[in-house]
């Protein structure tokens, strides 16, 4: 599985502007990236106008339908298993396996892909699912690293673990140091 195609405009002008006219002005100068991180940190509205497009090309099928609970702020097209729209005429759909390859794409939000990195990087999320996240985050780190910073485990997000089962990640120093670096952002901002 790999993501092949991944698409994302700057636009923070736009979220700028947007977040000006909740405080009755109009516009703002173009932000920098402490101001980026305060707004997705604080997850105001406006954060809400970054998206972002990507396809996985040959994800497993129980991956796929992993990404497909997630439904705010965020789109899914999975390719079909037909057999009359496939070049699998000759296979029976009913008998392909879980892991039989799909195509996924989605365009999200930068909300959604906060929210979705807390159940997806957690270490109880199945390994193949993570690594199909963590691959997202990584593409949105090149262009967004404020996002990409955002884009944590729940243990890290609420700042302690509430699953019912934990993995024991919250135990760890690398937890707590991983801990410190989202309180205190990128730069330390």
């Amino acid at each position: 599985m790999e993501i092949d195609i991944f698409k994302h405009n700057d636009n923070w002008q736009d979220v700028k502007d947007s977040a000006m006219n909740t405080i009755n002005k109009n516009t703002g100068k173009y932000p920098d990236s402490e101001w980026k991180r305060k707004l997705l940190m604080s997850e105001h509205s406006p954060i809400r106008r970054i998206k972002f497009y990507w396809r996985w090309s040959g994800i497993k099928s129980w991956v796929s339908v992993h990404m497909v609970r997630h439904k705010i702020g965020i789109e899914h097209w999975v390719s079909t298993q037909r057999p009359d729209r496939t070049d699998n005429q000759d296979k029976d759909r009913d008998k392909l396996p879980q892991g039989a390859p799909v195509n996924h794409a989605c365009e999200a939000n930068a909300q959604a892909l906060i929210n979705i990195s807390r159940k997806r990087l957690c270490g109880c999320a199945a390994t193949q699912t993570r690594l199909a996240w963590k691959a997202v985050k990584e593409k949105v780190a090149e262009t967004e690293p404020e996002l990409a910073s955002c884009m944590v485990r729940e243990c890290i997000y609420r700042g302690f673990c509430p699953e019912m089962f934990s993995c024991g990640y919250y135990k760890t120093d690398e937890y707590r140091k991983e801990l410190e670096e989202y309180r205190h952002g990128i730069n330390g901002n």
